[in-house]
């Protein structure tokens, strides 16, 4: 999972690398431990005399594993930072995508087959196995069987983010309809990615299952084609919903569906349709599977809700050497947005945590608590449902808790949200081996000790009865119409 930054104000970019010394896993374990315990702010909150003993007994188990498997070598990285239970401290495998088991030695650029006009036309036959010609919303490929090979090779005619003749996909058939896929992604510098793949629909359609991604088999008709496209749904969904949706349900209450807040959605939204939403006594608001972003972007949200004064909690930064050197080089390398303002940003926080080395400080330019007052009270929506489940995330999670301050606010779910906030504001860094990426947050919430998100996650105040939506797309579910009675029963 990545992490979702709460440096909103300036939106600040912070990326960190360390050149490759030694490619041994020893060395990388050992930079791994001294990293967490020099940099990250929650090792000494997780760390203590009651489990240090546990964290030492894992040091000592994973070396001896190292030194008889080093080639498991990420595996064991991963379990030592899994130990502190921070969804923001991760370690990333940047060499082989997180799967040490790679079925091909296939190059991503390699030319398969030189596809001709005959070539095309006789794949554009084929109408009963994954050999042919398939289409989607992004360009056109062909799938071939080499003559020789137990595969069937995925080869880019046409697609936004490849060359012609480049392979895409490798397919096996594992059994009827059912296949193993490759996919060397454009997004992915076309590192090998693992998926699964399916024939539906009388073979006229390839999913790529978990990745949101299909294909239709070119007819006659590309009008048709297309239309099969943006009207199918996924048979294997990813279980991830980026569909933004804006609705009225009916005189008394408006639907917006928010997907991330890592953009201008919401406020794109709210902006678009504001005069409907300001006539109706009832808001939901559903940002299921919304993993997070920027706190900017849900701003025009809380301004909507909000009744009554509260108090937003700040973050606290963890000024450790290896931390502000983060930030010096943020600035050596001109690595800030923003341009004078986050220099100067930037510039008073280093000052403050060089004056508390090993300690936390807080930002003198933000300060501590801030009460939140907003001048208007909107008298339309009365009544706002959000909409949440297990899915969300870090500052997803920072606008329910300041969202639920407000009296016209209900959370609506099934499960706990993910719990991902304690501690946040992340960088990255380089192993010593070069193979890994080490994400680690800088600061911790001063909502802690007293009231912890990480692990937990956030209730939702009115339980919602029915199972999950694994895809949402445009759809309104059981879940949606449940909200709208309930609203609308409260009157």
């Amino acid at each position: 999972m990545i992490c979702k930054l709460t440096l909103t104000i300036l939106g600040i970019g912070i990326f960190g690398s360390v050149s490759a010394q030694h490619p041994d896993c020893a060395s990388d374990f050992n930079y791994l431990i001294n990293k967490i315990r020099a940099d990250y702010p929650g090792y000494y909150d997780k760390v203590t005399k009651t489990t240090e003993s546990d964290l030492a007994k894992l040091e000592l188990k994973l070396r001896k594993k190292i030194t008889e498997h080093p080639d498991s070598c990420w595996k064991y990285l991963v379990e030592y930072a899994s130990w502190f239970k921070d969804g923001h401290l991760n370690v990333l495998d940047i060499i082989t995508g997180n799967n040490p088991d790679s079925i091909n030695n296939i190059k991503p650029a390699r030319l398969i087959a030189s596809l001709n006009k005959d070539s095309i036309a006789a794949l554009s036959k084929k109408n009963n196995t994954i050999e042919g010609i398939w289409i989607s919303d992004r360009g056109k490929i062909a799938v071939k069987k080499i003559s020789g090979e137990n595969k069937y090779y995925g080869i880019v005619i046409q697609l936004e983010g490849y060359e012609s003749n480049q392979v895409m996909f490798e397919f096996i058939l594992q059994d009827d309809n059912q296949y193993s896929a490759i996919k060397y992604s454009s997004s992915n510098n076309f590192k090998p990615e693992y998926y699964k793949a399916s024939l539906h629909l009388d073979d006229k359609i390839i999913e790529i299952q978990d990745a949101d991604e299909w294909y239709v088999r070119q007819s006659a008709s590309i009008v048709s084609d297309n239309a099969v496209h943006d009207s199918y749904r996924m048979q294997h969904p990813c279980g991830l919903n980026f569909y933004p949706v804006s609705i009225y349900l009916d005189d008394s209450t408006y639907f917006l569906r928010i997907t991330s807040f890592m953009n201008d959605q919401a406020e794109n939204l709210v902006k678009q349709h504001w005069k409907e939403i300001m006539v109706r006594p009832n808001l939901i608001i559903d940002i299921r599977n919304n993993s997070g972003g920027l706190d900017d972007y849900f701003q025009i949200l809380l301004s909507l809700v909000y009744t009554n004064p509260y108090v937003r909690k700040g973050v606290e930064w963890y000024a450790s050497e290896g931390n502000i050197r983060n930030w010096e080089e943020a600035l050596r390398t001109d690595d800030v947005r923003s341009g004078e303002e986050s220099i100067k940003w930037i510039n008073e926080l280093i000052l403050a945590m060089k004056k508390n080395v090993g300690g936390f400080v807080i930002h003198p330019m933000m300060g501590a608590d801030v009460i939140v007052h907003e001048d208007t009270i909107y008298q339309y929506p009365k009544r706002v449902g959000i909409i949440i489940n297990e899915k969300n995330a870090s500052a997803t999670e920072t606008f329910l808790l300041e969202a639920r301050e407000s009296k016209k606010v209900l959370l609506f779910g099934n499960r706990n949200t993910r719990g991902i906030l304690d501690y946040s504001n992340c960088v990255t860094e380089r192993f010593p081996s070069g193979k890994y990426e080490l994400r680690w947050p800088m600061t911790r919430s001063r909502r802690l000790p007293e009231h912890p998100i990480d692990n937990t996650g956030i209730t939702p105040d009115v339980f919602v009865p029915f199972p999950g939506t694994m895809q949402l797309y445009d759809r309104l579910d059981e879940w949606v119409y449940f909200v709208k009675e309930y609203l609308e029963l409260m009157n």
